[in-house]
């Protein structure tokens, strides 16, 4: 009976898993494309005829990206403003979801709903008012008006996620920690940090792609020291209207999504676990 229901469920597994598949190289095949792209001499990029394959293969592309005299620093920033960016918004983030879950406190469910309206608001929306802003008080042309609209636009979805996390913890386990000697600080930061450690990795994910890939702040605030620009902004140098280097942006693009690439590499499977915690929520 059981074999029987095996082959009846079969057709239909077979069929998910080739829809599965098609959509995986349906969403690779972009950056299929760039990183061959990359590879490819500039008369078969250039071709009304174009192949998904080079017998060429050539690294003048990447020549011309890392001879660029700023290249280096464009890349530090962009490393900078992501580091300062995932760190500042993953502990903010945890003490607000520990504040609004595990205590009680007037106009909480307010702050809440807050926090979900500010992350239905586009972001180019925010974009001149930020700008003012950033103007008056002096940080345009620095790294900083680059960190500070990532982290604020990085809470309301990562206090949210984080939220089901620390709700998921038995307040039993709370009170057997204070029975057993345990200070607030040490039960917050030894015992309820460990347990929502991978939501902490989810959603940093999640801000460290979103302040990587930047792009819009970069070019609204960083208007005129460009050593303070980041990688997006350096693609520029290579996209001319009149000639466009594409083999150069395709190269610099490879480039710019190997930190992305290491760094989900790494937290891969405190990820799984951390998305898995979030849609069992």
């Amino acid at each position: 009976m059981n074999l029987l229901r095996a082959r009846v469920r079969r057709p239909g597994r077979l069929a998910a898993e080739a829809s599965a598949l098609l959509i995986a190289v349906v969403v690779a095949f972009p950056l299929y494309w760039m990183v061959l792209s990359a590879f490819k001499p500039a008369g078969e990029i250039e071709s009304s005829e174009p192949r998904p394959w080079t017998l060429a293969p050539s690294l003048d592309s990447f020549r011309r990206v890392f001879g660029q005299q700023e290249f280096g620093r464009y890349f530090l920033n962009s490393l900078v403003v992501a580091s300062c960016v995932v760190i500042a918004s993953a502990l903010i983030a945890f003490l607000a979801a520990t504040a609004v879950t595990r205590f009680r406190f007037r106009l909480r469910t307010t702050l809440l709903i807050m926090f979900l309206v500010a992350q239905m608001v586009p972001v180019e929306a925010l974009t001149i008012p930020l700008f003012f802003l950033m103007r008056d008080f002096g940080q345009l042309n620095t790294l900083g008006s680059l960190i500070l609209p990532h982290i604020a636009f990085s809470l309301p979805f990562a206090i949210w996620m984080l939220r089901g996390f620390v709700k998921g913890v038995p307040e039993a386990l709370e009170e057997a920690a204070y029975i057993d000697g345990a200070s607030r600080a040490r039960f917050l930061w030894q015992i309820l940090f460990p347990l929502v450690l991978p939501g902490l990795v989810a959603t940093s994910v999640f801000s460290f792609i979103s302040a990587w890939n930047d792009f819009l702040f970069a070019k609204s605030f960083i208007i005129s020291d460009t050593s303070q620009s980041t990688l997006p902004m350096a693609l520029l140098v290579f996209y001319k209207p009149d000639d466009p280097d594409w083999g150069g942006v395709m190269a610099a693009s490879t480039v710019m999504t190997i930190p992305v690439l290491v760094f989900f590499v790494l937290v891969q499977r405190r990820l799984v676990s951390g998305l898995g915690g979030a849609v069992k929520d």
